[in-house]
């Protein structure tokens, strides 16, 4: 019993019960932990009544919007992708965007081989993003697009803050600003694709104007070939085309044609403030181009300084030096030479190489340009100080060399101007007295001398079915017996239609279209007193005629023409001297008459010092034009002076202000030039007497010598002008 009761423990109830207890605990702890998932599975109570019910309603719909919200949005990047995708494989080369003009270009330079003036779609070659100016590409990305390196082609940020500013200023959200990235003004540049068709019956301003439309369809085509452009080009490309094609004033398209025609240097080597002033032109090229408004150009530059400053393009002291040096015009663009000069020249020329070219055109003209500034200081110079304030009157002036090259044309006062009405060739006025010198140089060649005499008294002619035609001295007096030149100088009338009427009004006719006068010229006898029209071009070269011996010559401003970058030329000159009209001796003979006009006669104000001067004044009935015209041994001048709605001037003749423009223009002209005697040749002495007779159907002539042969032998001279610019007999 000792052994088994120390084998044996007691047993306590405490411990027993204690040990079980713990037990059961701990496999109650363990039972719990592995209900706890079920816990969480297990779903709130449903809310009951009409508040569930709704709650219901509210999550079911939800969940229907984002399954159709979801798939309709895979549907929708799907189309995109397929619409950018298919406006990507219509994307050409870049190479192929870089020019987009539908017409070319013409350049005119001068006689020096300056340019002068530009006309029709000026490209003035390829740049790149890589070989433009570093301060023009920044100017532009600063004004246009500052993200546009970091955008995939549209500026969700832009376009919200152009709806915000469009809204807040009363307009539409799409009237106004259009938070338009580059490359969505490159793809409106390009029309979205869309070619120019000239069969379609729409002009190109129409096209234009119809690829330009802001409507909501049209900008989201624009949107979609804008990321189209993003996946087909680099940045820098897209770039690249927009510096090309887009429009920047003055005809200028791209950032060449607009550095070289605003400041004559390539795109690359323009400074910040040029720069900014081409970029600032983004905006509104044609009414901030600085030839339109160079205050208005500079000022908005300063703001795209500013942009560029802010941007870290430039620094201050940068930006100041360039406010404080704004840029401003090259000489040729500042002057804007020539502007009715180059619209004849256009004019003249052939159209396919001129008004409708396809092709760059280069044209060497006549132009000089110390001439043209001449005729234009005269112009102004008199008018300033010699006509009453507020005066409507117009003038135009031609200058020219003897054998029809045009040296200086003004068309009107204004002068500064591009396809304006130009007054020197397309205004037909009626000559009055600048046309007796055909008159005299009929009877000159007739073999008549300017000392020959001629009765200046009352003279009357019976007109067929008009009656009795009595014409009358501008001083209402008769001066009796009086030499022709004297006839001449005086600009007496009588005489002129006696020498008229004498040698033949059909050879009087004759002479004068011989010598360039083109329009119909009158069929009466108020032919010799300048009834008909003419052109002050036309009037200028028929006396260039005269200086040169009696040879027409045909007036021409274009030497020559190629196409740019060829050497070949496709056309040479299209005028210069023709065939002779008169004698050489009765030409010079003409030519001492003519300069008795301007020493003794009625141009006395176009006298200029140290030269000898020969010209014809000229006013017609009611003094609604005004002539003068006249040259020295060098150059022929033509001045007309009048109104457009042909209000008669008052107190104007030839031989007033028309002659003081003459003389001012003239002056300038031989400046530096060493004076020469005028080819004339003095008369013999006097041979027949015209005296005509009155109140007769047709006057009786004098006794007229027999008429000399229409030409002499050519000399050697004259043989090589005539090989060298066409003419002959």
């Amino acid at each position: 019993m000792s052994d088994s009761s120390k084998r044996k423990r007691p047993l306590v109830a405490e411990k027993r019960y204690g040990a079980a207890s713990k037990a059961q605990q701990s496999r109650s702890k363990t039972k719990s932990r592995k209900k706890k998932p079920a816990k969480r599975r297990s779903r709130a109570p449903r809310r009951g009544g009409i508040l569930g019910f709704l709650s219901r309603i509210a999550r079911w719909v939800m969940r229907l919007i984002w399954v159709l919200f979801s798939r309709t949005a895979l549907v929708g990047i799907a189309m995109l992708a397929l619409i950018v995708g298919y406006f990507y494989t219509t994307l050409p080369p870049v190479e192929e965007l870089l020019d987009g003009r539908v017409s070319g270009s013409v350049t005119m330079i001068d006689n020096e081989g300056e340019v002068f003036a530009w006309r029709g779609d000026q490209f003035g070659g390829v740049v790149t993003a890589q070989t433009v100016s570093p301060n023009l590409k920044n100017a532009v990305i600063a004004t246009e697009d500052k993200r546009f390196y970091r955008h995939f082609g549209l500026s969700p940020r832009g376009i919200a803050s152009a709806v915000r500013i469009n809204m807040s200023e009363g307009r539409g959200p799409l009237s106004g600003h259009g938070g338009s990235t580059i490359t969505q003004q490159t793809a409106k540049l390009l029309c979205l694709g869309e070619p120019f068709d000239p069969t379609s019956g729409q002009t190109e301003a129409e096209y234009e104007a119809d690829c330009r439309r802001g409507s909501i369809k049209r900008k989201a085509k624009e949107a979609v070939y804008a990321m189209a452009m993003e996946a087909k080009y680099t940045k820098d490309e897209i770039l690249s085309i927009y510096l090309n094609r887009a429009y920047l004033g003055g005809g200028a398209y791209g950032a060449e044609a607009a550095a070289q025609r605003y400041f004559g240097k390539p795109a690359a080597a323009v400074n910040a403030a040029e720069g900014a002033m081409i970029a600032g032109l983004l905006t509104a090229p044609s009414t901030l181009a600085p030839t339109s408004n160079l205050e208005r150009s500079q000022n908005r530059a300063a703001t795209v300084l500013r942009l560029m400053r802010e941007q870290g393009y430039i620094d201050a002291e940068q930006e100041a030096r360039a406010k404080a040096n704004p840029a401003v015009l090259s000489e040729a663009a500042q002057a804007r030479a020539g502007g009715y000069f180059a619209d004849w020249v256009m004019s003249s020329g052939p159209e396919f190489f001129t008004r409708k070219t396809t092709e760059d055109v280069i044209i060497r003209t006549t132009l000089d340009q110390r001439m043209q500034r001449a005729a234009e200081e005269g112009l102004k110079w008199v008018f300033e100080n010699k006509v009453r304030a507020g005066s409507k009157a117009q003038a135009a002036i031609v200058v020219m060399s003897a054998d029809g090259a045009v040296r200086a044309m003004v068309g009107g006062r204004k002068t500064k101007v591009t396809g304006a009405f130009n007054r020197a060739t397309q205004a037909l006025r009626q000559t009055g007295s600048a046309f007796k010198p055909f008159v005299y140089a009929a009877a000159l060649d007739l073999g008549y001398s300017p000392n020959d005499i001629v009765v200046d008294e009352p003279y009357c002619l019976d007109i067929p079915g008009s009656g009795q035609w009595c014409p009358k001295n501008y001083t209402n007096r008769f001066v009796g017996p009086t030499s022709m030149t004297t006839a001449l100088a005086q600009s007496l009338n009588i005489p002129a239609v006696k020498i008229s009427e004498s040698v033949g009004r059909d050879v009087v006719s004759t002479v004068a279209e011989q010598f360039g006068i083109k329009n119909d010229l009158a069929a009466g006898p108020a032919l010799a007193l300048g009834a008909s029209e003419s052109t002050l071009l036309e009037m200028t070269g028929a006396f260039a005629g005269i200086l040169n011996g009696g040879s027409s010559v045909t007036p021409y401003g274009l030497l020559d023409l190629r196409l740019r970058g060829d050497d070949e030329l496709l056309m040479g000159t299209g005028g210069g001297i023709g065939e002779r009209v008169i004698q050489e001796e009765a030409a010079g003979q003409l030519i001492y008459m003519m300069e008795k006009v301007v020493s003794e006669g009625t141009g006395k104000r176009a006298r200029l010092e140290n030269w000898q001067v020969a010209g014809k004044t000229g006013t017609t009935s009611a003094a609604k034009d005004a002539w003068f015209i006249g040259f020295s041994a060098d150059y022929v001048a033509g001045v007309w002076m009048g109104y457009d709605d042909n209000t008669p001037l008052k107190g104007v003749t030839g031989g007033g202000l028309p002659a003081d423009i003459w003389r001012e223009t003239m002056q300038r002209v031989h400046v530096g030039i060493d004076p020469k005697p005028l080819p004339m040749i003095k008369p013999a002495a006097p041979q027949v007497v015209f005296q005509g007779e009155t109140n007769q159907a047709a006057p009786q002539p004098a006794p007229q010598p027999q008429r000399r042969e229409p030409a002499r032998p050519l000399s050697l001279i004259d043989q090589v002008l005539r090989d060298i610019f066409g003419g002959g007999n």
